[in-house]
């Protein structure tokens, strides 16, 4: 079975400034079979920088990703809110702060089993079960 990819906000807007590194490794997950997932969460983060942003190229771009290209939307589903629960508590218990954004994001890939893509890692690093991957490096 091959990775089902999970797409952070950082790593599609790398995308969208015609990043090599991510725009090749994306290119290789998708000719490897792989599935490419944006959280509507991230979908959320994008869409909100682009109702207070002049960007219309970038949102063209991104539309053709997210909505006719390569990727899927997925929502998050009840299962996925409940691991959230225990992704808060887990750091709370750690006596570690991560955004709630970034907590929903970590949840949906840790219940749905993809690896979350990110250039990030440090926000990331310190919850358990997540599996990390930074297609901005070589």
């Amino acid at each position: 079975m091959e990775t089902t990819y999970a797409l952070d906000t950082n790593i599609i807007i790398r995308y969208l400034r015609k990043d090599s590194n991510v725009r090749s490794s994306l290119h290789d997950a998708v000719t490897r079979g792989c599935d490419l997932v944006i959280p509507k969460i991230v979908d959320y983060e994008l869409r909100r920088g682009f109702r207070i942003t002049s960007a219309p190229k970038k949102e063209e771009a991104y539309a053709e990703l997210a909505y006719k290209g390569y990727c899927t939307l997925a929502e998050m589903d009840v299962h996925s809110w409940n691991q959230a629960e225990q992704v808060y508590t887990d750091l709370y218990q750690k006596r570690l702060t991560v955004g709630e954004l970034d907590i929903l994001i970590a949840a949906f890939c840790i219940e749905n089993k993809c690896t979350l893509v990110t250039n990030n890692t440090k926000d990331f690093e310190n919850i358990d079960g997540l599996q990390l991957e930074d297609w901005s490096v070589d």
